[in-house]
Parts: structure tokens; sequence; C-alpha cells
């Protein structure tokens, strides 16, 4: 089933997002997340990629899980510029073998390690070479508050326009903790001619030092009263966590209220806090 058939004018989608153990942790301990999730009734459940080797290969594993098993459609990311376009064909072979139908085209980070690779530059080629091949259905990812290399809005926003005319049926949003940064996004891809639903990411803070690092990586702002909560509970966890749920919940409201096409949870794997969110909107989608 394509994801994109699944938005609608009337009301938000819930999705989520999970990423498969390291590699040193054995693929199952994802399976009763997935469990859990899946009690929750999403609309999709996306899968991250990891940069080759066996992480990689779960992304697979854990997304034919979710389709074959509990019956949800999963979304999978896929990388490419470590990739070469047959790695990629490989890649895509083993998602159409497994049913995953539905693909995140992502340029992914360079992994200084692993050898260079020249076939793919953007995720909007990526997305171009995924929808020449035909079989899948793509989605793209996107940033509210500009992605981190581009040069400017307007640069980015002509880049993103790329991807969707590329074959991106739907994107997926960076995370983002001010509301007014998604709504001003969303005015400049209207004016830009992008059409395709847009889903919000949100992050719910359950650690200061993970939300550190992911803003430092993504380049999203921090608003005085989402600071004050890190730094008052820093070293509260349990009322962090709370907080931090309090603070996405509030944030999901106002989206829904504002007419966002879907919320997509960075759940972070824990299936406590996916519970929560989605507990206090439930009624609202």
């Amino acid at each position: 089933m394509n994801i994109r058939d699944k938005f609608s004018d009337n009301k938000s989608i819930l999705s989520f997002e999970v990423f498969p153990p390291k590699k040193t942790s054995p693929i199952e301990k994802i399976y009763s997340t997935l469990d859990e999730l899946k009690a929750l009734n999403p609309a999709y459940i996306s899968v991250t990629y990891g940069a080759g080797g066996t992480v990689a290969d779960n992304t697979c594993a854990i997304a034919s899980k979710i389709k074959n098993e509990l019956n949800i459609e999963p979304l999978a990311h896929i990388t490419c510029v470590n990739s070469s376009k047959k790695q990629v064909e490989t890649v895509l072979k083993q998602f159409r073998e497994n049913n995953i139908e539905n693909v995140l085209a992502l340029r992914g980070d360079i992994v200084p390690e692993l050898e260079p690779q020249t076939d793919f530059k953007h995720a909007s080629d990526l997305a171009k070479f995924i929808s020449d091949l035909g079989g899948f259905h793509i989605a793209g990812a996107c940033y509210p508050e500009v992605h981190p290399e581009a040069e400017d809005e307007i640069s980015d926003i002509i880049n993103l326009k790329k991807k969707v005319d590329n074959g991106a049926e739907f994107l997926v949003s960076q995370l983002f903790f001010d509301n007014s940064c998604f709504y001003d996004f969303e005015k400049r891809c209207k004016l830009a001619g992008i059409d395709v639903p847009i889903e919000a990411g949100i992050m719910p803070v359950v650690n200061k030092n993970q939300i550190n690092r992911m803003v430092s990586m993504c380049g999203a702002s921090l608003p005085a009263k989402f600071s004050r909560i890190m730094n008052r509970y820093e070293n509260n966890p349990e009322a962090l966590r709370d907080a931090g749920i309090a603070y996405a919940i509030d944030q999901c409201v106002d989206l829904i209220a504002n007419g966002v096409k879907g919320i997509h949870l960075y759940t972070m794997n824990n299936p406590y806090v996916a519970r929560k969110i989605t507990e206090a909107i439930g009624n609202l989608l």
C-alpha cells in the first residue's frame, strides 16, 4: 500500500520512527518495542538505516516484520552517499523480496572509513534513481529550519522541490521545537509549488545530552521555554521525561489544530513515551 494514500484533507495521521539496535545488540531487542507500538495503531512505522553491514541489513529485517507479521506499513530508510547504484539496487531487491513498498530516500551521513562513492550526491538523485527503476513509493526528508549545508532558505526550497519533482510523494520533517518554524516552512513550500503532504517530525525530550547531540546535527533552534525545561529538570530523569512529553503533546495539539497532515514521532525506541503522547492526542486525530 502507498503510504501517501493514508493522508487526507480533514484529519492528521500519526506515525512512529524506530531504529535498529546497535551491532552489539541482538535484533530481537526491538521486537518487543514493535509489539507495543502496534497496539497504538500507527498509520505506519519508519525504520532508520545504518551505514553498511548488519545494521543496514537489520533495516530490512525489521521493516519486514512490521509489514509481514504486524500488518503495519513500514517506511524503510535508504541512504546513498556511501553507496553505488549497484549497492542501492541490491538493497531495493531485498526490500522488494520482503514485500516492502515504501522507502524514505535520504542522502545519509558521510562515513570517512567507507570507500567514497560518486553515483549519488543528493537525496534527489536517489529519489530519481528509485523512481526510474519503478516498483516503490518514495518519501523524502525536509528541514523546517533549513538544511545545515544549504546556502540559504531559497536554495534549500529549490533543492526540496527537485526532490519532489524526482519522485518524493510526501515529506517527513526533521525534528523541531518551535512550531512557528514549521508553519513558516509550510508557507515557503506552498510558494514554491510543493504540494505533497508534509508530516511534522516531533522528538519528545527524555535525555538532555541526546537532544543536544541531535540539535547540533540538524540545526534545530531551542525556544526559551524548551531550554528552561531542560535546565530545570536535567538532573531529574523522570521529571525531564514527563516535562518533555508534556512539551511534545503541546506541540502536537497546536499542529493538529492548525491542520498538519501528520505527526511523525521520533520514539527513540521508547514505547512508553509513544504511548503517553498517543493517549493524549488520539481523540484529536
